[in-house]
């Protein structure tokens, strides 16, 4: 019998709308003729899925008793009794009742597909396994009903169920998807746009490393060898040396610039003993490599270009990223390397990166004009050459290949001559060319075995031997040194330009400069000093490295800046090219400064007229905004007082009402003046404490008319770790402006709920709300959005909360209210110590 297949509709999110698409998708079949029946599908109440249900045959379910309570699940045997050609099988990671046939629903449809019944399902995206983790560190909701990764990944067909978190908020805000009575409470904690953009994304990328698998199986069928780049994939060539963990962290940076991006190490190895890499090296590369989140892959190949390009291919690679060659220059005479034969061979469908490994921070420096500029080993080979290539000539030509004639001798000394020039420089080739002139005159010029030359023209011959061998070994040296030259010039261009740019474009501080100085010339620490005159004492304006000295005379090189300012170095002594590049290190050294300087000059002129604008309107609020409460207290002390109207007992009570409501407005206004003249000076010192949200809020809340606000505190949330007294002044402002604006007989909201490692409070009002553009502006100090009524306040009220709240370690932030209407969200950091033993309340929905 043929085993049944599997389609599963994947949601991003709850409510994405997966069992309506299933819906949708069995009266399409049923139209078409198919025997479609529905084994199980909950629909929540949600109306737009109840009627869908409309005109497909349902099977009866299971009724099991639990602790007193009856529940339905699939009924199995009556689904595999009535042999649909489909059955539809909603939520896939289901635990069943216990005393179900099986305990997951998973289970339920394996026997349905074992017994051919195609089966097609729902399931969530936070459902599955191996993101349960992930899906708690997003929503602070562990999810207790999974499903294995590989239950799903072996269905015939995935599809995606997608929706934006806007829209999906909406969705929710209209009542399509829970009761409206928990609307609220599930937008503020697990509908969040951040916890559904999140989970979005989590479902788009499992998804298409699903699609890749399909790819790559359909690729393989059909023997398709050409890399169709659907996502970025870049393999790593390793040699197995220390440049290879430059390689692997530049690969990574390649892949996250693409969404998706993968990243594969492949060291090729060969038998014929050309690489030496270090299995040390390469267990260290390996852990690097699988910590970025990529593979690491071992091949054996005995053409590595060609082994490269066929592993690139096969893993549809779209780049390849390789190490610029450590191999010296005279090897290029044996081919032209790894790098050059896999750029040819790549093809138009494969780029390839040839990446610099020098390693600066090991302080290497700029390339130096000394003796040692070949380098140890290959000066090693040019005296090899130069001494011993004549003896070894002088043997092969008395012994095994005699009487070859005088003049192919010379130039086969000749050659062994400037190959010691071209390895080892001036001194082996002279070397070579003064043995080799021995060694002809003795063995091999009439009369054999004596410095006397017979025939002149062997001494002319001899003469331009000699001259021809110090020639190219000269020529050869030059060369070189022109090399060299030119490299440390470019070398010397290429930091000036990069230093120039990054400064110019302020991207660098003062410290990056003097650590890139240290790095580049080698140095344990550099420091830039400076002092008022001549007389003053020196003063460290930023230093990096271990004991920084503190006078130029302490150093072992200093580069004077003008006639107050120094950069002195220690670790060892440059040579004196490198003075210049070190003038300009310390020129720009002192441009920096100023810089830094200047920024903090206007940032204390910004902070100043800050003050003044804050000084201002402080102005203006005494003048209008606190007089008119005075102006009413006035009045009504005046009335009182008047000995012309014989008040009654209720006209006294009125008035002494409004002077008690005057001096209460002027409190507030003069309580909100002092707390912003503390936030801007700094004077806040906060004593944090653990605190009991229920307890705060309500003592928050005496300012507002009773009535007004509407509490919904948990008493099982987590404390939170705030100074008591800044929460609840910043918790009552927030109130008091959303009662101002919020509609007469319309209570605020104030709800509280535990996300993650926060506690979050929400005062939700109904009022006009503020439009996206003005949200950051009503937190600014005397702003007042829209047409406020002068006399309602100075605008100070969410600016003092927002100040506090930061205070104290917290944020807050204003969002729209689903229907009309503004929310104040105010997180607070969550107290250490245990979870709570309860979760806070979450629709049951969106952890099922």
């Amino acid at each position: 019998m043929a085993r049944g297949k599997l389609r599963i509709y994947l949601g991003a999110a709850p409510g994405v709308g997966k069992t309506y698409a299933m819906l949708s998708e069995a009266h399409r079949r049923v139209e078409r003729g198919t025997d479609c029946v529905v084994a199980i599908v909950e629909h929540h109440h949600r109306p737009r899925t109840e009627v869908m249900l409309h005109g497909l045959e349902q099977v009866r379910r299971r009724e099991l008793d639990y602790r007193d309570t009856t529940f339905t699940e699939m009924d199995v045997d009556a689904v595999l009794a009535r042999r649909p050609d489909v059955a539809l099988v909603d939520e896939l990671a289901h635990t069943n009742v216990p005393g179900s046939r099986n305990a997951k629903r998973w289970q339920d449809v394996e026997e349905l597909l074992a017994a051919g019944i195609d089966v097609i399902s729902t399931v969530n995206i936070q459902h599955l396994e191996s993101l349960g983790d992930v899906v708690e560190s997003i929503t602070g909701v562990r999810q207790r009903e999974t499903v294995p990764d590989e239950v799903v990944r072996r269905a015939d067909q995935i599809e995606l169920v997608d929706m934006s978190p806007q829209a999906l908020r909406r969705r929710m805000a209209h009542g399509n998807i829970y009761k409206p009575d928990k609307v609220d409470a599930a937008l503020s904690n697990y509908f969040r746009p951040g916890n559904l953009t999140a989970l979005r994304e989590l479902a788009l990328l499992w998804v298409a490393d699903r699609v890749d698998a399909y790819l790559t199986e359909y690729r393989s069928e059909h023997r398709v060898s050409t890399i169709w780049g659907s996502r970025e994939r870049i393999v790593v060539g390793l040699t197995g040396g220390p440049e290879g963990r430059t390689l692997i962290r530049r690969a990574a940076r390649l892949a996250e610039k693409g969404a998706g991006g993968e990243v594969h190490a492949v060291y090729i190895s060969r038998s014929d003993g050309l690489t030496a890499a270090s299995p040390k090296e390469l267990a260290v590369q390996r852990t690097l490599v699988e910590d970025l989140g990529g593979t690491f892959h071992h091949v054996v190949g005995e053409d590595i270009p060609d082994a490269l390009l066929d592993f690139s291919r096969g893993v549809n690679a779209t780049q390849i990223v390789l190490g610029v060659s450590r191999r010296k220059s005279w090897q290029y005479v044996f081919g032209p390397g790894v790098g050059a034969t896999v750029a040819r061979d790549s093809g138009p469908d494969l780029d390839v990166h040839l990446i610099t490994h020098d390693e600066a921070g090991k302080g290497r420096g700029l390339p130096v004009n000394r003796g040692a500029r070949l380098g140890r080993s290959r000066l090693i080979w040019g005296w090899l050459v130069g001494v011993g290539g004549p003896v070894l000539l002088t043997w092969l030509l008395g012994g095994v290949f005699p009487d070859v004639g005088l003049a192919n001798d010379m130039l086969l000394f000749l050659t062994a001559t400037v190959a010691a020039a071209l390895l080892g420089g001036l001194l082996p080739a002279l070397a070579s060319a003064a043995a080799g002139s021995l060694l002809l005159n003795w063995y091999f010029t009439p009369p054999v075995r004596t410095l006397t030359i017979a025939d002149p023209k062997n001494i002319v011959a001899i003469a331009i031997f000699v001259g021809v061998a110090v020639s190219v070994a000269s020529v050869v040296d030059l060369a070189v040194r022109r090399t060299h030259q030119a490299a440390r010039l470019r070398a010397e261009s290429e930091i000036l330009s990069f230093l120039a740019g990054n400064v110019l474009r302020g991207e660098t501080s003062l410290e990056e400069l003097l650590e890139r100085v240290r790095e580049t010339f080698g140095m344990e620490s550099a420091a830039l000093l400076e002092r008022a005159n001549d007389v003053a004492p020196w003063t460290c304006a930023g230093s990096v490295g271990p004991r920084p000295c503190a006078t130029p005379e302490e150093a072992d090189v200093d580069v004077p800046v003008g006639d107050h300012m120094a950069l002195a170095l220690t670790g060892r002594v440059p040579p004196a090219e490198d003075r210049r590049v070190l003038a300009a290190f310390a020129a720009q050294a002192a441009v920096v400064l100023d810089r830094r300087r200047l920024q903090q000059e206007a940032d204390q002129a910004k902070e100043l007229a800050e003050g003044n604008r804050i000084r201002t309107a402080l102005l203006a609020a005494v003048s209008h905004d606190l007089r008119t409460p005075l102006a009413g207290i006035k009045a009504s002390v005046t009335s009182l007082r008047s000995d012309d109207v014989q008040w009654s007992e209720e006209d006294q009570a009125e008035l002494l009402a409004a002077i008690e409501e005057g001096a209460d407005r002027l409190d507030l206004l003069v309580g909100n003046l002092l707390d912003m003249s503390r936030l801007q000076t700094g004077t806040v010192t906060p004593i944090i404490r653990e605190t009991d949200v229920d307890e705060v809020i309500p003592m928050a809340l005496g300012g507002v008319p009773e009535g007004s606000v509407d509490l919904d505190i948990p008493e099982t949330l987590p404390m939170v770790a705030v100074d008591r007294g800044l929460m609840e002044r910043s918790v009552a402002n927030i109130v008091e402006n959303a009662v101002k604006y919020s509609p007469t007989n319309t209570p605020v909201l104030v709800s509280a709920s535990a996300i993650a490692n926060r506690v979050e409070v929400r005062v939700v009002d109904r009022g006009p709300g503020v439009p996206d553009e003005a949200k950051d502006r009503i937190f600014e100090p005397f702003q007042r959005y829209g047409d406020a009524p002068r006399g309602a306040g100075v605008g100070l009220g969410l600016a003092v909360a927002r100040g506090f709240a930061e205070a104290i370690g917290g944020t807050l932030q204003a969002e729209d209210t689903p229907g009309g209407g503004l929310t104040m969200v105010l997180s607070l950091p969550r107290a250490a110590g245990p979870r709570p033993p309860s979760e806070p309340d979450v629709p049951v929905t969106a952890t099922s």
